[in-house]
């Protein structure tokens, strides 16, 4: 990796690490014997798609039309669009129809009635739930608001009923392991108590779950048939401070240079800010971090002992909080490494990525097409 020859914050990925990552997830999924639908909002990137194809990958979960569109293109033929159906995009989903097998989410009738009048080509649906998170859906257990779902689409053609999809992102509040295995399991009652309500009438119903930390930590599905993490490809701070991940899993980290230093406060200013990273923060002994100080170098990172971590943004700065030894050891125009909080923000803020190989890894909304 040349390293001279960047000169403004650079989102950088390990092939290796994702390769492993997805092969792990790969083979936890065949182990559960459930569906593995890893969802793409993550990197959004066709290069590293074809990676998921080497490992027989071939349905994928996203999260607006557009990245469908994206994907479709790149010949992903089996696309579920994990977000609550937006009846204005109508000639959109209709010209994917058309070509893809596409599951879009519902969680209202309203969506339901006008997609009974205006798709012209048969679309799979999911009834989206909530087993906690609080964000979007209708709550496991209100089964008068699924039947009227249920019976407006009946009436439908065009609509064909898969299942129920969920997101439990509250355990993405995790404050470790055991938290999250708490939720999980939580969400896996609910879901059973859904499963029994409505399988004698749709046998072949599909449970579907998404969450990174869940899926990377339990051992453990009952009864449900589908998963769509897709964080881990790269992981973050985040999933290491939850216990998601280990170090050496976490596949992309920002180069950033340094253009100040405040010894007196012991800081470090780096050219990257929120428009880099984004706002996403978690809370280490009462301080907001956005990121954590590693070490780069020519064939990657390594992880530092004493944890050194970006405290402040700004839209373009931000503060290094950092040692008297980092501080004495890191010069102006030195580039630094900063494990992102939220890989999936700072991704699509970034809009490509560099290799640790100096090869350009296209994104969905960057430069290279």
């Amino acid at each position: 990796m040349n390293l001279n020859q960047i000169t403004s914050p650079t989102l950088l990925v390990d092939k290796k690490k994702c390769v492993n990552n997805i092969r792990l997830m790969t083979e936890k999924a065949k182990k559960q014997h459930v569906i593995f639908r890893p969802h793409f909002k993550t990197h959004q990137s066709r290069t590293i798609g074809h990676w998921f194809k080497k490992m027989g990958v071939n349905k994928i979960t996203v999260s607006s039309v557009q990245m469908a569109s994206y994907f479709a293109n790149d010949d992903w033929k089996d696309i579920t669009i994990a977000f609550p159906a937006n009846i204005r995009e109508i000639d959109l989903l209709n010209e994917l129809a058309e070509e893809v097998q596409l599951n879009i989410t519902i969680e209202n009738t309203e969506a339901v009635d006008y997609l009974n009048k205006k798709l012209l080509f048969e679309v799979g649906f999911f009834i989206k739930i909530d087993t906690g998170y609080g964000r979007t859906g209708i709550t496991f257990d209100i089964f008068r608001t699924i039947d009227n779902i249920l019976n407006h689409a009946d009436q439908s053609d065009k609509l064909k009923f898969k299942g129920f999809l969920t997101h439990a992102g509250h355990t993405y509040q995790a404050k470790n392991a055991n938290e999250v295995l708490d939720i999980h399991k939580d969400s896996m009652h609910k879901l059973a108590l859904l499963r029994n309500q409505y399988i004698e009438k749709y046998p072949d119903l599909i449970i579907s779950i998404g969450d990174t930390p869940s899926n990377s930590i339990a051992n453990d599905f009952p009864g449900i048939d589908e998963i769509r993490p897709g964080n881990f490809v790269f992981y973050d701070l985040m999933q290491l401070h939850i216990g998601s991940c280990t170090f050496d899993q976490v596949a992309a980290v920002m180069a950033c240079p340094v253009v100040a230093k405040h010894p007196q406060r012991k800081e470090i200013i780096i050219h990257g800010g929120a428009v880099h990273f984004s706002k996403d923060f978690i809370t280490i002994n009462d301080q907001k971090v956005y990121g954590k100080l590693i070490q780069l170098d020519k064939k990657g990172w390594q992880d530092i002992e004493e944890p050194n971590y970006l405290v402040k943004l700004s839209q373009e700065h931000g503060t290094l909080k950092v040692s008297e030894e980092i501080l004495d050891k890191i010069m102006i125009g030195d580039l630094v490494a900063i494990v992102p909080v939220h890989s999936c923000l700072t991704a699509n803020l970034m809009k490509e990525y560099i290799s640790v190989h100096d090869e350009l890894i296209d994104h969905l909304s960057g430069k290279i097409k």
